[in-house]
């Protein structure tokens, strides 16, 4: 199972964290790992990209399965990463809702 845990502070998203697999599937047609992980790259990218932040990524790129995204103090207040943030917190809300066998909001 996928569980996903979203941080803040003061009521201001700072990030979330991913751990687990799905296990909806087999190994490369995993569509709720792969919904997932489309959500949490793009959100990544958009940080990046988009809203011109460098937020603080730490994943195990080894074994797969942890992801854990931090915004640093002073980007806390960049609109375009809150939506982002935010944005990222409805489309896994949605998969968690469709398959909550595989994916847990804490």
């Amino acid at each position: 199972m996928i569980k996903v845990k979203f941080d803040y502070k003061d009521q201001v998203m700072t990030g979330f964290k991913l751990s687990g697999h799905a296990d909806a599937g087999d190994y490369g047609h995993d569509i709720v790992c792969a919904a997932v992980s489309a959500l949490a790259i793009t959100t990544v990218n958009g940080l990046s990209q988009v809203a011109n932040i460098n937020p603080l990524v730490d994943q195990d790129s080894k074994n797969g399965g942890y992801l854990a995204i931090t915004l640093q103090d002073n980007d806390l207040t960049n609109v375009i990463a809150q939506a982002l943030l935010k944005s990222f917190k409805n489309g896994i809300s949605d998969v968690a809702s469709q398959y909550n066998d595989y994916v847990q909001i804490k």
